[in-house]
């Protein structure tokens, strides 16, 4: 017990550490917040994936996602923290980040099941501010996706490699976790790849942060 109130003790001063040194180099390298927010989401939910191994309860999880769930609020309220809340789009992913990760730890702590935990949060912190980056500093050859006619807030290149980089991150966590690289290895690896860039492309003002790990949990639950 004490020493899980230790780690989660140092997981709040590490969160507070990484959004200070974000602000830090928002404010003096007069870089854009997409830039800075995309780079904490990184390293923020990098920082997750190991929570199974470390936590051995729901609840300290949720005790955690609550704290930061209201950081961010007083922070943007209070015109705070701009390296995450200077954005020109409306969005609520910041605050769905942390109830998308209790919700996906909740989900394979109930089922016994650390991995269908890991690979959604692999799969969020690197492809989805990937996309973002890739969508929105090359213009060149990268028009907006359309559906029906429907002109979409996503790129071909950012959807893209969103695709490729899921592929390849399931491919390769699957074949760790099953040690075998089988045609179900493939067969799945495409399919979390296929129906996770469909929830980032359906997304709507960061939702992706709860639409992405759910969608690929759920491919998980079905099909392994």
């Amino acid at each position: 017990m004490g020493n899980i109130v230790v780690l989660s003790f140092v997981y709040l001063v590490g969160i507070v550490l990484l959004l200070a040194f974000n602000e830090l180099n928002y404010r003096r390298l007069n870089l854009k917040g997409e830039f800075t927010r995309k780079f904490a989401h990184f390293v923020a939910t990098l920082a997750v994936v190991p929570f199974p191994y470390i936590f051995p309860s729901h609840w300290y999880i949720l005790v955690l996602a609550l704290l930061f769930f209201a950081a961010l609020f007083i922070t943007q309220y209070s015109k705070q923290l701009k390296s995450i809340h200077d954005i020109e789009r409306k969005s609520i992913g910041s605050y769905l980040l942390p109830i998308s990760i209790y919700i996906t730890f909740l989900i394979s702590s109930l089922l016994e099941n650390k991995f269908i935990y890991i690979l959604p949060m692999l799969i969020l912190a690197i492809c989805d501010p990937m996309a973002a980056i890739l969508g929105i500093n090359i213009k060149s050859f990268n028009g907006h996706i359309k559906i029906f006619g429907r002109k979409l807030n996503k790129t071909w290149l950012g959807s893209g490699a969103f695709l490729v980089t899921s592929f390849v991150i399931s491919i390769i966590a699957l074949y760790f976790h099953w040690g075998i690289f089988s045609l179900k290895t493939f067969e799945l690896a495409s399919t979390v790849a296929v129906v996770s860039t469909l929830g980032e492309l359906v997304s709507w003002r960061g939702s992706d942060n709860l639409t992405i790990p759910l969608s690929v949990l759920l491919v998980l639950i079905l099909f392994m």
